[in-house]
């Protein structure tokens, strides 16, 4: 019989001042809001109340705000699980290791679960959401907009199987490129004489060097998310962000990060290779076709910082087959992909077919008779 060991911890969860209910972040407002006495405050209010998760240091002084977590970890086996008992109901919650903050599905009180993102997994600082629930529903009944083939009743709300904001862990890199890069450019003439129609083909070692610097450049951090998706809510304004707190998380999910800087560095370093190499190539202005054959290009890492950013999960069960989506939590880009209906899509492709044939048989037609 396999033994675990258990660990006491405790979680977090902000308290409204007036009324003591679990209080939440309201992304419309930019504040905290209770949904039952409908008291309004700012961060820095709840942290002159002493409220749990607001306090700078982010410690539970009030033994009524916290509620016992028990970490068992199984001796053969790498998963581990984090329990928890709901302050509020007493209901026992289970969640994996990578969940930073929870709700209990029995009342829907966040727990904040402090282990997750302390010392190391500390975030530097945060994007709050600006975008809530019912804007993510409205971005995934307008994509019918402007889609003529995607099947009619996709878009019907009932489809969506579950809704959830998550914080989500990122890495954020500062890179410093230098380098040449070298290519093959050409600068193609046309002229006419007469009924003959001459081309001029001048072939040129093209260089081009300097240097670039990028701020910022994000890499998701959990590798349970898909990391296409997330480059495609891009971009988030960085001027939002904020110090870290834990009291921003109140009312969402959130994920520590199981992929380390050091390894998505390399996700990072090719985004910035890319981007120099673009933006040289399109400074060679004056050929008219140019193909980079080789580069020295050296990137090196100036900074790295650990922040949390907002993002809405869809997931939608259409015929049953599941399809997700995302929306960036503070500009509110959506992004997914979208199924097409078949019957839609063959009419389409047979009235584009016979357009086509009439239009080119009146070009023949006239053609002909000139």
């Amino acid at each position: 019989m396999n033994e675990a060991n258990t660990i006491s911890e405790q979680a977090l969860e902000n308290k409204c001042p007036s009324c003591t209910a679990s209080i939440k972040f309201n992304p419309t407002i930019g504040k905290f809001k209770c949904e039952y006495c409908g008291s309004e405050f700012t961060l820095e209010e709840l942290k002159k109340y002493s409220n749990n998760a607001a306090t700078d240091a982010n410690n539970a002084s009030n033994p009524q705000q916290q509620a016992t977590i028990e970490q068992s970890i199984p001796a053969d086996n790498y998963s581990n699980y984090i329990s928890y008992k709901c302050e509020s109901c007493g209901a026992e919650i289970v969640t994996d290791e990578q969940t930073a903050a929870t709700f209990c599905v029995y009342c829907g009180n966040t727990a904040i679960l402090k282990s997750k993102l302390s010392g190391q997994f500390t975030p530097n600082k945060i994007i709050p959401f600006a975008k809530d629930k019912a804007s993510a529903v409205e971005a995934f009944k307008s994509l019918k907009k402007g889609r003529p083939l995607m099947p009619k009743d996709f878009c019907n709300e009932q489809n969506i199987e579950k809704i959830r904001g998550v914080y989500i862990p990122f890495w954020l890199y500062d890179i410093f490129v230098s380098g040449d890069v070298e290519m093959h450019g050409e600068i193609i003439t046309h002229w006419s004489r007469g009924d003959t129609r001459y081309t001029k083909t001048d072939i040129y070692k093209v260089i081009r060097g300097g240097t670039m610097a990028y701020k910022g450049i994000p890499v998701d951090g959990s590798s349970r998310f898909d990391n296409n998706i997330m480059n495609s809510i891009e971009p988030f304004d960085y001027s939002a962000f904020l110090p870290y707190n834990h009291a921003y998380l109140s009312g969402f999910l959130a994920e520590k990060y199981d992929e380390e800087g050091d390894a998505n560095f390399e996700e990072a370093k090719k985004r910035a290779l890319n981007s120099t190499r673009n933006f040289m190539q399109a400074d060679a202005t004056m050929y008219t076709a140019k193909a980079i054959e080789k580069d020295t290009l050296l990137p090196q890492q100036t900074n790295r910082e650990y922040a949390m950013l907002p993002v809405w999960m869809v997931n939608v069960k259409y015929k049953n087959k599941p399809y997700i989506f995302a929306m960036n939590g503070q500009t509110g880009k959506f992004i997914g992909n979208i199924p097409l209906d078949v019957t839609k899509t063959i009419l389409f492709a047979i009235i584009i077919f016979i357009i086509v044939v009439i239009v080119g048989s009146i070009i023949s037609y006239v053609s002909f008779h000139l």
